[in-house]
């Protein structure tokens, strides 16, 4: 028997270890390691991996890539740019970096991610070379974590001693490790509120702890707190906070109206949704002896109980805003104020802050006057009510409205008050549209819910005049606030609602998409975009691709924000403009008004700073609150379509992917995906230049805005997701 030779054992190098060792140096390249410290980062510790790390130190100072700054330690020459951004990560761990030092996205494959998640403020740089046409680059630290706490389903390992929390968000690309002490009692398959507390160097995962059991998922309230946890948004009031909401004085004192301009006497009424319980506005009207009209638009005076320095305002600031879900609100105050103190209910006294005009037919103001009164609200309209008003252009007053019938304040005088405001308010609109205003009237989702809260059906919510009337009153108060305190000689610190100019690459984005549905735009200066956009957002009315042309040309605009630094706002076409009418459920007004009574007190300017942190975190909540809002509706509209398995529907193709095309149902504004690997009939491919998927052998072409027949696939209401099978075109 003929002995085995034994043959060389062959050396296993490591991979990549010249990019591995420049990637370690330069991340950190403030300190100097050497070739056992290189190792341990690499978790390697035998002898053949250590000659080979050493080798490549010497072949990399010979390049001059690295330096020796010590005796076999050793730091990367940096002859790279560093910069920060915002990471946009992907599920499967890549991502993009938005950065304003590059006008394009910045690739991160997932091996240069470097433990950064989503929405994470990162320091990167960008490598010389381009791949795939695209930036490509690398993340060498985290400044600022986005957010420490997720929500998802946790999966408990009983006989390893550990449990795995898999998020519910498609941007967290990693499960998160739960040692079983801190579990907090949740039981497998629990959904759950995580916290991110360390990621160990050499550990794939991050650790946390869960610090919330939510419920199981698919339960309905489950997945609303998980929403609302998400974003990390409150369901509900600390206990101190309500105790101290509930000791409040909510009287009306004489003390207290002597200090303020009575305007109990002038006829007022407010005109709300039918289901509102927070009415924070009231229109006030009376006809004057010279003949100019003379209204008041009266705000709940929330400053007058929300007090700074007490935890209530202390919590009103944090939440910044209310948050409005398919079934529930979640208010910025507790209930004593939000729908009782301060709304403007019919038929009592609330002290309120009021911005008084005299005008004429033209909508010229004659005069203006801002302070603190004491009002009576003499009837609530809801919207559907002063419409009939209005279209019926009769004195007529629906039987559901309720009035005092005082004898100086007739059905008569506030049927013809809504129709000379309403008059009016066209005016207004008119002028506000000649000077480049831009008319984004976009359909509202809302549903019909059962005792349950399960949608029975889905209705759309559209603005008409009696709507516009509210909104054009509530402008110009806004306005003219803005206007009165950015206009003064020495310069006051003020909360601005500011809206910056559309970007040009998003406005030659949506040029393209909408000239496949044969709209043409024109982008030559600001009054011609404006125009265009208007008379785009006319033609598509009524039409299939309505919400689509409508979505396109919102998400084309700048994001409206709070600040001190006034820039005017563009889509309303005013060169000032402020949110004063709504500090029941906005905190900006809030400040507004507090702002406004001091500068009439005669106070000097306030701290910019101190106030732009503050504009900072409610723009902040206000989009945290709007994804969450979002969220919900999306939630709901699976949950509608859960019961319509069985239904083919009429759809319109939304978007178009590599991966498949996005389809809006007509009839509920549901959203789904057709996956192309389940386009069986031909082997399709994304066209990029035609916004169209098309297949190689029959050339069969689903384009952007064509009406397709689809059937409900598969709905998840956990991950908030609608798949379609795709039936057809739809020839008829």
């Amino acid at each position: 028997m003929s002995k085995k030779r034994k043959g060389k054992s062959r050396r296993k190098g490591i991979s990549n270890l010249t990019n591995t060792i420049l990637s370690i140096l330069k991340k950190e390249r403030n300190q100097a390691l050497n070739y056992k410290q290189i190792a341990a980062k690499l978790g390697v510790n035998d002898a053949s991996s250590r000659n080979q790390i050493i080798k490549k130190l010497r072949d990399l100072q010979g390049k001059q890539e690295i330096e020796e700054v010590e005796r076999g330690k050793y730091k990367a020459i940096i002859n790279t740019e560093y910069h920060t951004g915002i990471l946009d990560s992907s599920a499967k761990g890549s991502g993009y970096i938005i950065s304003d030092a590059f006008e394009d996205d910045v690739f991160i494959a997932s091996n240069n991610i470097n433990k950064a998640l989503n929405g994470d403020e990162v320091e990167f740089y960008v490598y010389k070379r381009r791949k795939r046409g695209k930036l490509e680059g690398e993340i060498t630290g985290i400044i600022k974590r986005e957010k420490s706490e997720y929500v998802g389903v946790i999966q408990i390992q009983e006989k390893k001693n550990f449990a795995f929390v898999v998020a519910d968000s498609n941007k967290m690309y990693k499960d998160i490790f739960i040692p079983i002490n801190k579990t907090f009692n949740a039981e497998d398959g629990d959904k759950v509120l995580v916290k991110l507390e360390d990621w160990p160097e050499k550990a794939d995962s991050p650790y946390g702890k869960v610090v919330k059991v939510l419920g199981k998922p698919g339960d309905h309230n489950t997945e609303i707190h998980a929403i609302l946890a998400e974003y990390g948004l409150p369901h509900e009031f600390p206990y101190e906070v309500e105790e101290f909401a509930n000791k409040l004085d909510t009287s009306i004192t004489k003390e207290e109206i002597a200090k303020r301009r009575d305007m109990r006497k002038d006829l007022t009424f407010t005109i709300d949704p039918k289901d509102a319980k927070d009415f924070d506005d009231a229109l006030s009207f009376k006809v004057l002896n010279n003949g100019l009209y003379e209204i008041g638009i009266h705000i709940a005076d929330v400053s007058h109980y929300l007090q700074e320095g007490t935890v209530l305002d202390d919590e009103a600031y944090e939440r910044a805003t209310s948050v409005y879900l398919v079934d529930r609100v979640v208010p910025m105050l507790p209930e004593v104020l939000s729908n009782n103190a301060c709304s403007l209910r019919p038929h009592e006294e609330k002290y309120t802050f009021s911005a008084v005009f005299q005008m004429n037919d033209k909508c010229e103001i004659k005069n203006e006057w801002f302070g603190r009164t004491v009002t009576y609200s003499d009837a609530r309209f809801a919207y559907e009510e002063a419409q009939a008003v209005i279209e019926s252009k009769t004195n007529d007053i629906p039987k559901e409205v309720s009035l005092t019938g005082k004898a100086y304040k007739t059905d008569q005088t506030i049927a013809d008050a809504i129709l000379k405001m309403d008059e009016l308010a066209k005016n207004m609109r008119r002028k506000r549209m000649s000077s480049g205003a831009i008319s984004f009237d976009k359909v509202e989702v809302k549903f019909h819910l059962d005792k349950d809260n399960n949608p029975e059906g889905v209705f759309f919510k559209t603005s008409k005049d009696a709507n516009k009337l509210i909104e054009e009153f509530m402008l110009l108060a806004n306005r003219k606030v803005s206007e009165f305190v950015g206009k003064q000689s020495s310069k006051k610190t003020f909360v601005y609602r500011v809206h910056d100019e559309p970007d040009d690459s998003k406005l030659a984005n949506l040029q393209g998409i909408v000239s496949k549905f044969g709209y043409k735009l024109n982008f030559k200066d600001r009054k011609t975009t404006s125009a265009s956009l208007n008379n785009l957002l006319k033609e598509v009315n009524g039409k299939k691709e309505q919400n689509l042309v409508d979505t396109l040309a919102i998400r084309s605009m700048s994001k409206a924000e709070y600040t001190t630094h006034n820039i005017g706002h563009y889509g309303l076409a005013f060169d000032y403009y402020s949110h004063f009418t709504s500090p029941i459920r906005r905190y900006p007004d809030v400040m507004a008004h507090r702002l406004l009574q001091h500068y009439l007190d005669g106070g000097k300017s306030a701290n910019e700073d101190v106030y732009e942190d503050k504009c900072n975190h409610s723009s902040n909540m206000e989009n945290l609150a709007t994804k969450a809002e979002r969220d919900s509706i999306k939630y709901m509209q699976i949950k509608f379509m859960q019961d319509h398995k069985d239904q083919e529907f009429i759809g319109v193709i939304s978007g178009v992917t590599d991966w498949g095309i996005y389809v809006e149902i007509i009839s509920n504004k549901c959203e789904g995906m057709v996956s192309v690997r389940d386009m069986k009939d031909d082997h399709y491919a994304f066209d990029q230049d035609q916004y169209a998927m098309v297949g190689r052998n029959t050339k069969t072409m689903y384009q952007l805005g064509d009406e397709v027949i689809v059937k409900v696939k598969n709905t998840d209401l956990v991950k908030k997701h609608l798949d379609f099978n795709l039936i057809g075109k739809n020839e008829d």
